[in-house]
């Protein structure tokens, strides 16, 4: 079975999750960390829970959400995966962070693409990537269909949606998305967002008044 943490980082209190499995392999799905501190905390749990990180994903690639990328990517040295049209998003980090009165160093790192229905593996779990554009161009969302589980992103809140007021969002994709996506969903599929609590599907189809 799969176990998933998450820590609720930075001043956006955005949600890093650690997934693992039995064997102690685990990903880091969107690194959020920002102070040392909250490094620190990230890295601890790996550590004590004796984890080997095979793999960084990001959902997207919005500063909140890649606070701590270049910590993880140059602590355990595995690559991240994203979609492609994520790359531009990345790139303006620096440019964001000026914005919002810090420095913020470009990502000096390895990156794998992935798309649309290719199936990332961990052990004997695997995750179908989902795209989900709208809060982003290449948001994507990591389905696990065994145990009714979504790490989801910034697409869909419990009670809410993601904003698409940032650049290249587009409302009428992002609730495209939601409907064509993950409304498909089983109903009892947990979803994990990237901000605020855990939610599901069933409810979100039946009380999200976007919807």
């Amino acid at each position: 079975m799969l176990q998933i943490k998450s820590f609720p980082f930075n001043p956006f209190s955005e949600n890093t999750y650690i997934v693992f499995n039995e064997r102690k392999n685990a990903f880091i799905i969107d690194p959020g960390n920002f102070s040392d501190e909250e490094t620190e905390i990230l890295e601890k749990f790996i550590l004590d829970n004796d984890l080997k990180v095979q793999n960084i994903l990001l959902t997207h690639a919005h500063i909140d959400h890649v606070l701590g990328l270049q910590k993880a990517f140059d602590k355990y040295k595995v690559p991240v995966l994203m979609h492609e049209l994520e790359k531009e998003i990345l790139d303006r980090n620096p440019m964001d962070a000026n914005r919002f009165g810090f420095f913020f160093k470009p990502f000096e790192g390895n990156i794998s693409y992935i798309k649309e229905n290719e199936v990332i593996i961990l052990d004997e779990d695997e995750f179908k990537i989902l795209h989900v554009p709208g809060h982003s161009p290449g948001h994507i969302a990591f389905h696990n269909e065994p145990q009714k589980l979504m790490i989801s992103g910034d697409v869909l809140f419990e009670g809410s949606i993601g904003r698409t007021d940032l650049y290249k969002g587009n409302s009428e994709e992002l609730l495209k998305s939601i409907r064509e996506k993950l409304f498909v969903l089983h109903d009892e599929t947990k979803v994990y967002n990237g901000h605020g609590n855990p939610t599901t599907i069933g409810f979100e189809k039946k009380y999200n008044p976007f919807f």
